[in-house]
């Protein structure tokens, strides 16, 4: 937990977040709306005699009591999908519209491509993009087995992502859950610090910057992008989109969040932040019993 000592200046009641960091984590799974409901869902569990516990935050989240979500009959006939608690923040704040052209520039392996097509009742078109070939055969399969048909996949680097071969120039909402040094998934990676160096996380921002600036470029006026990532580092977070505020047309906005959470920073060390970047919010381990994440919402000029 060493690398983690930066963050004390920041992070209320330190030892609390310390301690959460070190319980492992709970498993969670998320009700897929186009095929069950949440009442649904939940009798199926109890019809196959897994205990459940429904998140007081959101009906569709539930936790469950089992290691093994992906081997119940609800996963197997796409009820539920299992997908870590906090990572179903960033398609809630996007909050996309049925009918609309979404981007989900880093989508592999699908729980937050197919969370979108739920939220848009599987009408519209999600194109899932992701760079990395291997991964995307993960992302066909979740699609398939949720019954996602809205979801259209691509295999390209997001940072110079190309609309050419689409029929429209410019996407209504974009979601960008970037690659990370993804220090809030230590629950449930236990060694995800192992590697864990100042250099990487520096050099990841800069493919971060690159991304949202190209998903803020394809995104039409007036749209809508959400920037997140499962690591507490202000370089991977509020530094990245302080950079795009300062290089491309588009502001922080707020949004509603039902889980304990902290404000995004204005500051950090000897850096300062847009002041928007308040809005944004840091949900850390020990708030929700939860992993931890970022998410910040912007809205791309009229």
């Amino acid at each position: 937990m060493e690398p983690f000592e930066r963050y004390r200046p920041i992070v209320d009641d330190f030892e609390a977040f310390l301690a959460a960091c070190e319980r492992p984590l709970g498993t969670a799974v998320r009700v897929n709306a186009i095929k069950a409901t949440a009442a649904q869902a939940m009798a199926a569990l109890e019809a196959d005699g897994v205990a459940y516990e429904q998140a007081d935050w959101h009906s569709r989240v539930l936790r469950l009591e089992t290691d093994s979500p992906g081997s119940t009959w609800a996963s197997y006939h796409g009820f539920t999908h299992g997908q870590e608690e906090v990572s179903v923040v960033p398609p809630l704040v996007l909050d996309p519209e049925p009918g609309e052209r979404v981007w989900d520039a880093c989508a592999a392996p699908g729980g937050k491509a197919t969370q979108l097509a739920a939220l848009m009742n599987d009408r519209g078109t999600v194109v899932a993009n992701d760079n990395n070939l291997g991964r995307l055969s993960a992302l066909r399969f979740n699609a398939e087995r949720l019954g996602a048909t809205s979801l259209a996949v691509t295999n390209d680097d997001a940072r110079n992502y190309s609309l050419a071969s689409f029929e429209f120039d410019a996407f209504d909402r974009a979601l960008v859950d970037a690659p990370c040094s993804c220090e809030g998934t230590i629950r449930k990676n236990p060694d995800a610090l192992d590697e864990w160096n100042l250099g990487h996380v520096r050099s990841i921002a800069g493919v971060q910057k690159g991304i949202l600036r190209r998903a803020v470029q394809a995104t039409r006026p007036g749209g809508t992008v959400v920037y997140s990532t499962c690591t507490f580092a202000p370089e991977e977070n509020e530094a990245v989109v302080d950079h795009v505020l300062d290089v491309e047309d588009c502001a922080v906005v707020p949004f509603d969040l039902s889980l304990e959470h902290d404000p995004g920073l204005t500051e950090w060390n000897d850096e300062s932040y847009d002041g928007s970047l308040s809005k944004a919010a840091r949900i850390y381990p020990h708030q929700n019993d939860t992993g931890g994440f970022f998410v910040a919402k912007l809205e791309v000029a009229a």
